[in-house]
Parts: structure tokens; C-alpha cells; sequence
């Protein structure tokens, strides 16, 4: 499809309401590269990537998808300079001050993948509030990950169900894949049917590695400070061309 050709509008109308995916999972990547572009700190780019997680968040609640997760914050991350991480640390802080009484008015609910314990105390207590207030929304459920791995969540997952096993809630012989997703951040939702990944990288990135197993990949050139409602819109419109077989024919 040739995106010039249509309007965000015509884009809009294009999309089959009774075929949207039911997930859709980003990894935003790219703001580093984005402002280095521009001859600008790393963390103007993280600040123009917070403007585009709104629009998303907004573009995607507005289109009826039900569940929206946001890679924001990985264990590798706290690798990056100090001046980087206390930057988007207080990006953070920022969003949630700025965002959580229209997510809420708008009933979304805020869900945490990943361990906050670990965030600086502003952060976590600006998350939890987020989670607290938005707990009895019953709209769109977005899942932002931090400090959060895909290795880390299904070890922590096994950790868990071991305790279980131990404590006699559950037995070896009945643990299966659909009582191992209890166990996992995303307990109770549907795996991601489509995964977006801008800035022209090629790979996983250790982002919901359990989840995945069947979600249909879109990859873009695109850096995610530039990524915009269009190119969400383009995604699904591709997503829905899609035979999705499950390893049937």
C-alpha cells in the first residue's frame, strides 16, 4: 500500500473493525539515534519518543484495540550512562503527572511488566499510583514494561508456580501452557497478535519471549520518535492481509 495516497482518515476507514488485532505489542526504539540525527542529547529523543507513546496510546484505545504493550525500560537498559537513565526516569515521572487523569477518564487500565522495586523511588511511587487509580477501568489494558525481560518474566513465572507446587495449589502433572500464563505479567490477556518494531532493527530485543510464539512481526525503518498514528494504522491494515495458520494449513 502506498501511504501517500490516503489520509489519516481514509486510513481509519480502511480498517476492518471486526478484524483487529485483539494485542498489539511495540518495541519503541530508535529516540537514541533520533536526536543524535539532530546533533541533540539522547534524552531529547526520549522526549520526543514520550510524545509519540500518547499519540499511540490515544490512536490505539480510540480504534478499539483492547490490549496495547509498550516496551519501555529493559534489565539491559539500566547498562545505558547514569545521565541517560535519570533522564528517562524522570520522562516517566513526567508522563504519568501529565497522562494518568485522561487514561483514566478515558478507562484505560495501566499494567506493570516488570520490577518497579528496582526504579527510583519517584518513578515507583508515580507507577503504582498509576496502576492504584486506573485499577477498576475496564477499557483498553496497557502494559508498559519496565525494567522488564522476557528471560527474567519466565523465570520469575517458574519461581512462582515452584512455590505453588510446594505449598500444594498445584500439582507437576497439571501444569500446562495455559496455567503457566497465569504466571506471567500478562496473566489474563491474549498474546500479542501483532508486534511493531521501528528503527530498522531486526530482532526480539528479549521482549515478551513466551508470549510471541505465534504474533504476526511488522518491521519499519521508521525511528520512534517519527513513528505516528499512520504508521500504526498501516501496520494493522497489513496485519489484517495476513493468513494466520497457527501451524495448521
Amino acid at each position: 500500500m502506498d501511504k501517500k495516497k490516503y489520509t489519516i482518515e481514509e486510513l481509519r476507514k480502511k480498517i476492518d473493525k471486526t478484524k483487529l488485532p485483539k494485542h498489539v505489542a511495540i518495541i519503541m526504539d530508535g529516540n537514541g539515534r533520533w536526536a543524535k540525527k539532530r546533533f541533540l542529547p539522547r534524552n531529547y529523543g526520549h522526549q520526543e519518543g514520550m510524545e509519540r507513546v500518547i499519540e499511540i496510546v490515544g490512536a490505539a484505545s480510540n480504534l478499539g484495540i483492547k490490549h496495547l504493550s509498550l516496551y519501555a525500560f529493559s534489565t539491559e537498559n539500566w547498562k545505558r550512562p547514569m545521565d541517560e537513565i535519570q533522564g528517562l526516569m524522570k520522562i516517566l515521572v513526567q508522563y504519568i503527572r501529565r497522562e494518568l487523569d485522561k487514561l483514566h477518564k478515558n478507562n484505560v487500565k495501566v499494567n506493570i511488566m516488570g520490577d518497579i522495586e528496582k526504579l527510583p523511588e519517584l518513578a515507583k511511587e508515580e507507577v503504582k499510583r498509576a496502576v492504584e487509580t486506573t485499577s477498576k477501568n475496564t477499557g483498553m489494558i496497557l502494559n508498559i514494561g519496565l525494567n522488564y525481560g522476557g528471560r527474567d518474566e519466565i523465570i520469575r513465572g517458574v519461581k512462582k508456580i515452584l512455590k505453588d507446587v510446594e505449598l500444594g495449589k498445584i500439582s507437576i502433572e497439571n501444569i500446562n501452557e495455559d496455567i503457566f500464563k497465569n504466571y506471567l505479567y500478562t496473566n489474563g490477556q491474549p498474546d500479542p497478535d501483532l508486534l511493531i518494531r521501528p528503527s530498522g532493527e531486526l530482532r526480539i530485543s528479549n521482549f515478551m519471549l513466551y508470549q510471541i510464539a505465534y504474533t504476526e512481526f511488522w518491521f519499519s525503518d521508521i525511528l520512534w520518535p517519527d513513528f505516528t498514528e499512520e504508521h500504526l494504522l498501516l501496520s494493522i491494515l497489513d496485519y489484517q492481509k495476513r493468513n494466520r495458520r497457527f501451524g495448521g494449513i
